[in-house]
């Protein structure tokens, strides 16, 4: 038995070490949140400085270190760039496919072990993450691991190692608040009140227990804070808190959206495992109510519970917040994926029917996806066509850009499509595991499709003239300063030193600067006009797919000064 799992072990870190880690550098960061953490470590790796976040060698407030930590360390090793900053989020990749396993195996059994990892792996938005550079998937799977240990505390079977679990879950929940922020421990906390009354706020505990959890909590989430107040850098803790209130409270980030936005995104992002995991929700009522959920084996029961109500909780709690962005909502991947284990094993047991509205729901979505493919790769014969459509005028300059596609990922949109109708139709009839082979082949080769060939060329369409011109100014004395946009993307890919820091915009534009001074401006002819009015001398220097760039040159000494200096220096 323990050779097997030692081999499956095996094909996981394989299989993930495939799925992840290719492609990591094939395509610049995206601003803002790939670049600003990547940014913060790489003037980490420049300064020396390991304690204090930094964004222009000036503090940086709203994420704690951890997980810019690890990023610093993989460009202290590998160099500074794409591949580097992508790299965590690749080891957490294989690291949360084997900690699904165990847990998985632990808690049912081997099969269901490998199905919770092979759907998190398959499904569209969690493979994304491992490929990124953002902050989210570390973060999610420690307040994951906080809450599935504290679920062990709460397992009846296992009073000898409940101190063990308490600490396990307040060092793991301290270690999400050291990567994003206290909104770890709000999700945890959220999770257990809600389950606590679906029991009727019954729970045995020891104080000591307690004691342990909030020890471990404090020591793991804490001690950065304590240390950076310490050391005479309270403001930062409070620019850090009045930033987390206002994410609540307002559509920061510029992003704000509909009420049930991340229903949708989870849906339809999460696929396949989204659709199976529709089916847990009938058992609802059961699994989270206080007779223990008899009708499941005892530790199954206790992790169905917790992670339906984790799920409810961040999804309600999100859809209050007013800021809407995608990874927001990116913790529910785990509980969507258990939920999607959970079914797709009755389903293969004859305990619970596949639908057929969840075979049209899957066929639907990849046929989405699969035409969507294709679209991008026409999209250069019609957005002549589409152009004057388009009421923006930065889309439009962007749409100039051009893209040059291999050929072939029209048929790997077909083949998505033409995966998912044959496990669908092949599961209905015979319900074999082997079914999902032929759907995570197909999802899979799409999704390495889409990272590897489509996002490059749609980076060329979004950012890559500006990142581009940024490449360009490395080495260079001189100031860049995108103008009336905020970015993050001039300060990482201009190499960025300290003594060109300066983002003063209103001596860059009329001071008497020391150097260069280039301007990045969008495309919209009233950011333009702003730009000669705000900038007199300013110097045009080309345009190029949704930007215009410009030069204010550094003024030329007078003669007589020049002639001065000259003398100056003999004399010394």
């Amino acid at each position: 038995m323990r050779r097997n799992t030692l081999l499956i072990d095996a094909v996981i870190i394989m299989l993930g070490a495939l799925l992840f880690i290719p492609g990591l550098g094939g395509v610049r960061l995206f601003d803002w949140d790939e670049i600003n953490f990547a940014e913060s470590a790489r003037e980490m790796v420049l300064t020396g400085d390991w304690f204090n976040v930094q964004i222009n060698f000036e503090s940086f407030w709203e994420k704690p270190p951890l997980f810019i930590w690890m990023q610093a360390l993989s460009m202290k090793v590998l160099g500074v760039g794409e591949f580097a900053a992508r790299f965590p989020n690749a080891l957490m990749g294989i690291i949360t496919l084997l900690a699904l396993f165990h847990i998985g195996k632990r808690t049912e059994d081997t099969r269901f072990g490998i199905l919770w990892a092979g759907l998190y792996a398959i499904s569209f938005l969690p493979f994304f993450y491992f490929k990124s550079g953002i902050i989210d998937p570390w973060f999610n799977f420690f307040i994951f691991l906080g809450i599935y240990f504290f679920s062990r505390y709460t397992d009846p079977g296992a009073e000898a190692l409940r101190m063990r679990h308490a600490a396990l879950s307040g060092l793991f929940t301290g270690l999400a608040i050291l990567t994003k922020g206290p909104v770890a421990f709000l999700i945890f906390a959220l999770t257990f009140l809600f389950w606590l009354a679906a029991r009727k706020f019954r729970l045995d505990f020891r104080w000591k227990d307690v004691a342990v959890y909030f020890a471990a909590l404090a020591l793991a989430g804490g001690a950065w804070f304590i240390a950076l107040a310490a050391s005479g850098h309270g403001e930062v803790i409070r620019d850090f808190i009045d930033y987390q209130i206002r994410l609540f409270e307002t559509k920061d980030a510029g992003h704000g959206g509909f009420l049930l936005y991340h229903f949708v995104i989870l849906l339809f992002g999460v696929t396949p495992a989204s659709f199976f995991a529709l089916s847990a929700f009938r058992k609802m009522p059961d699994q989270v109510g206080h007779d223990g959920s008899a009708s499941l084996p005892a530790a199954t029961g206790n992790l169905f519970s917790w992670m339906m109500v984790s799920l409810w909780v961040v999804l309600i709690l999100f859809t209050i917040v007013r800021t809407k962005i995608v990874h927001y909502s990116s913790f529910c991947y785990f509980p969507i994926t258990f939920l999607g284990a959970w079914a797709a094993a009755r389903m293969i047991d004859g305990k619970i029917r596949f639908r057929v509205w969840q075979s049209v729901l899957l066929i639907g979505t990849s046929t989405f996806f699969g035409l969507g493919l294709t679209a991008l790769t026409l999209f250069d014969r019609f957005k002549d066509k589409i152009a004057p459509m388009v009421h923006d005028p930065f889309a439009v300059s962007c749409m100039e850009a051009s893209s040059e596609w291999k050929g072939f990922e029209p048929f790997v949109g077909l083949l998505l499509i033409a995966a998912t109708v044959w496990f669908c139709i092949s599961f209905r009839r015979r319900r074999k595991p082997g079914s999902f082979i032929v759907l995570a082949a197909g999802n899979l080769v799409f999704a390495m499709t889409v990272i590897i060939c489509a996002v490059p060329e749609v980076e060329k369409y979004s950012q890559a003239s500006a990142v581009d011109f940024y490449i360009e100014r490395q080495g260079e004395e001189c100031y860049v300063q995108p103008a009336y946009f905020k970015s993050y993307a001039q300060y990482f890919y201009t190499l960025r030193q300290p003594e060109n820091r300066c983002d003063d915009f209103e001596w860059l534009s009329r001071g008497p600067v020391d150097k260069p001074c280039y301007f990045v401006v969008k495309d919209i002819p009233e950011k333009v006009e702003q730009l000669r009015a705000d900038v007199p001398d300013a110097e045009f220097l080309y345009r190029r797919s949704g930007f215009r760039f410009f030069v204010r040159p550094q003024p030329a000494q007078p003669e007589a000064a020049q002639q001065d200096d000259g003398e100056k220096g003999e004399v010394e």
